[in-house]
């Protein structure tokens, strides 16, 4: 009973320090503090060091350089201070598998939770060094250089990223979790899947709108003060993520 009353206390602790550090706004506070109960729920102590290493990282490159970053500002909708919807987008996967996991034990699950962890792992780090790369970013279908931000686009340093955000999750996961050297590289695999999955419908299906004003593309439905024009796609990036990390984390449960 302790034990569990010490690690409600860990999570709400991190929750607020997010909040205080605007790593999270106060709905996102709310959203982290449910996805750390869920899984603990299912998976210890371990489940909260995998997803603290995920969250610690990930504030951590959000934070890094953000005056170079300010450029990609215009193009996204939200800024580096995650609400609600993109904590659940990122970590509601996770928290899904481990109440199953806690009320229905599966094959694999160690690794699936891990794979869905490394899978949003994979895509913020991707997101937030690829943008400092010195050289324009590439659309994965066209490859026509795009400004830096844009969704759907890939650079060798964002890719680099991506992987070794992977690669971070799996290293953890086998440190924690009763897990083979074979199951590292499946989390790493599936985790970097999940990020080519982003990019893909990033350049598709996300959707993207045009400013009446200055012209610019942008993902945000305003700008310059006035209502923006869709010019492609019907899903917002949130969506993206979570569909992303989903899919990443089904194709982990179907190989296991």
């Amino acid at each position: 009973m302790a034990d569990h009353l010490f690690a409600i206390l860990f999570i709400l602790f991190i929750s607020v320090a997010g909040l205080k550090l605007k790593s999270l706004t106060i709905s996102g506070a709310i959203a982290a503090g449910f996805i750390g109960i869920s899984i603990y729920t299912g998976f210890g102590y371990s489940g909260l060091v995998v997803l603290g290493i995920f969250f610690g990282s990930s504030s951590f490159w959000s934070k890094f350089k953000r005056d170079r970053k300010m450029s990609t500002s215009e193009l996204l909708v939200k800024g580096d201070q995650r609400d609600a919807a993109q904590v659940l987008a990122n970590g509601g996967v996770s928290a899904l598998i481990s109440i199953v996991h806690a009320f229905l034990p599966f094959e694999g699950s160690f690794a699936v939770y891990s794979a869905s962890v490394a899978a949003a792992n994979a895509d913020t780090w991707a997101s937030e060094i690829g943008t400092l790369s010195k050289k324009m970013p590439r659309m994965i279908f066209t490859l026509k250089k795009v400004k830096k931000g844009t969704s759907g686009a890939v650079s060798s340093l964002g890719t680099g990223a991506a992987f070794a955000g992977a690669c971070l999750i799996g290293i953890t996961a086998y440190a924690v979790f009763p897990l083979h050297e074979m199951d590292i590289l499946l989390i790493v695999l599936f985790g970097f899947t999940g990020n080519l999955i982003d990019t893909v419908l990033g350049a598709s299906v996300q959707v993207y709108y045009q400013c009446p004003v200055c012209g610019i593309n942008t993902e945000r439905y305003e700008h310059c003060q006035e209502r923006s024009t869709k010019i492609r796609g019907f899903l917002n990036n949130d969506a993206v993520n979570f569909i992303a990390i989903f899919t990443a984390s089904l194709l982990a449960l179907l190989v296991y």
